[in-house]
């Protein structure tokens, strides 16, 4: 046994779940493992994260979501130091399988992934959380400049300054929690729960405090499956006219944001396919690029537009196999 497995199986006995059966679950885009718990009746996930990673943050957040009445997975057991957690089960329902499953669901499902976030959204946002503003919006574009090829090295570091004054210009709100990797693989449907507690929460140890249209556009402009048009446009309305938000401004925000995410999911994604060997992400980049020439028609984005066009090229099959070749 290895020194790693010696320290999980030390941790499972401690926590009294030394006989449990352990089956893998399916990661995510880090290093981080999961592992589904059996013990009679009793279900329960450990997760195993690199001991210097995010855990304790992963452990900060939950509590504060647990706290305010949200459905993150309650903590079991937890050696944060050794990035190690043993984690409440919040089961297999993932909205995208059951969008999957039935497709006249997508309307619904997502009706109450905007309510829940302005549920979240009417709470302060935790003091401990780091800002994403304009400068760190700006900021994370580095990555993309680092690892995308560009058609421009120039324009793609102009980015980040053009970034953070479109967003200077248009931000009047205060910032809320924002889960960042919110999408329909990392929320799960609990309907025998009450209210915003019926979406289960996964992957959450990234929050910051951001604009509120920073997780609606994650959702809704998923790197993974194309939601309905008529769902993004229906809920991004429905979500600025209850938060009473002026609708021009949120739609300019929301654009930008877009862009912006979608510019830096291009980076993180060549990142995974080169430096991590997971080729798997290469496929998703062109939805991500459609969402970013469609945020970028924006009129509020021209000079974005005009610098992003200079800047990068899109993702065509001949530049997926450079990528990968890279």
């Amino acid at each position: 046994m290895g020194e790693r497995a010696a320290e999980i199986s030390a941790f499972l006995a401690a926590a009294g779940w030394a006989t449990a059966h352990r089956t893998p679950l399916a990661g995510d885009a880090s290093a981080r493992r999961y592992e589904r718990l059996t013990r009679g009746e009793d279900r329960a996930v450990l997760m195993d994260a690199p001991p210097a990673g995010d855990t304790p943050r992963f452990v900060q957040i939950a509590q504060w979501l647990l706290n305010e009445g949200f459905s993150a997975p309650a903590i079991l057991a937890q050696a944060p130091e050794r990035g190690l957690l043993l984690l409440e089960d919040l089961g297999d329902d993932l909205l995208s399988r059951l969008i999957l499953a039935d497709p006249g669901r997508e309307a619904t499902l997502y009706a109450e992934v905007t309510g829940f976030l302005l549920d979240l959204h009417r709470r302060p946002a935790p003091a401990f959380l780091a800002p994403l503003d304009g400068p760190a919006l700006g900021a994370l574009l580095t990555l993309t400049a680092d690892h995308y090829p560009t058609l421009s090295r120039e324009a793609a570091l102009a980015l980040p300054e053009l970034i953070s004054r479109s967003y200077a210009r248009l931000n009047q709100e205060t910032p809320v929690l924002c889960l960042r990797d919110f999408h329909a693989e990392n929320a799960l449907w609990l309907p025998e729960r009450v209210g915003a507690a019926r979406l289960g929460l996964l992957d959450f140890q990234d929050a910051v405090a951001g604009h509120p249209a920073y997780d609606l556009v994650s959702a809704l402009q998923d790197a993974r499956r194309d939601v309905a048009p008529a769902i993004e446009a229906r809920e991004t309305r429905r979500y600025a006219e209850a938060a009473g938000l002026e609708a021009e401004r949120f739609g300019a925000l929301y654009a930008l944001l877009g862009a912006q995410r979608g510019l830096r999911i291009l980076g993180v994604f060549a990142r995974l396919a080169t430096s991590l060997e997971k080729p798997l992400y290469l496929a998703l980049m062109p939805r991500v690029h459609r969402y970013i020439e469609r945020n970028l028609a924006h009129p509020a984005l021209t000079d974005i537009a005009r610098t992003v066009a200079a800047a990068y090229p899109a993702p065509t099959a001949e530049l997926l196999e450079q990528i990968q070749r890279s």
